[in-house]
């Protein structure tokens, strides 16, 4: 049963005027169009069709807000890696992610990084943003379960190397659920820390 029952779309921002009140906690979910965002935007949640997916990757354009509970709620970024966009649109998103960094609601990111790639240029460059707007970031290594166990442990332990103190990181498959209630515990802790005591989310 979902932890968020009344889980829904806000709104989808075209520009940095239409997100909703700077108010409450945000987390945001980022990664590269193929690393499998969406589905674990909606594994976590528990919602099987929150987030839209689609075998095509970078359909999302748009920054997609979601309330999940009372003055919590998640922003689906835009993928980014992905050729297909526009430059035109590309250009559009700095505004509006420079935008996003500068609101006091914004407490934590997850961002999605393929376990069989690694960590790439964009994601550096995603984690540069992150310090610099002071939000601490959550890597999930996704489809970690088409690695073998020796190779995911290897992946596991570069990552760790690479990031230092940067960011935490785990494994994580939408498919078979691993990593599934460590992401959950992330994301409920965010939620909890920032969000006042008549609004702390209760037990599982």
């Amino acid at each position: 049963m979902s932890q968020y029952p009344a889980a829904t779309l806000i709104l989808s921002a075209a520009q940095a005027q239409q997100f909703p009140e700077d108010l409450g906690v945000e987390v945001a979910f980022a990664g590269r169009s193929n690393a499998g965002k969406s589905s674990a935007i909606n594994a976590i949640t528990g919602r099987k069709a929150l987030a839209r997916t689609s075998k095509t990757p970078g359909r999302t354009r748009l920054l997609n807000f979601f309330h999940l509970l009372p003055n919590c709620r998640i922003v689906d970024l835009p993928g980014y890696g992905y050729a297909e966009a526009t430059p035109v649109e590309r250009a559009s998103w700095v505004p509006m992610i420079d935008a996003l960094a500068r609101r006091s609601s914004l407490r934590g990111l997850f961002v999605m990084v393929d376990a069989r790639r690694g960590m790439l240029e964009g994601d550096w460059g995603l984690l540069d943003w992150a310090e610099s707007a002071r939000v601490p970031v959550h890597i999930l290594l996704t489809k970690c379960d088409k690695l073998r166990r020796h190779e995911l442990q290897a992946t596991l332990a570069t990552v760790h190397s690479e990031l230092g103190a940067r960011a935490t990181v785990q494994a994580f498959s939408a498919h078979d659920g691993t990593g599934l209630e460590a992401a959950r515990k992330q994301l409920k802790g965010w939620f909890s820390a920032a969000a006042p005591a008549s609004e702390q989310i209760g037990g599982e």
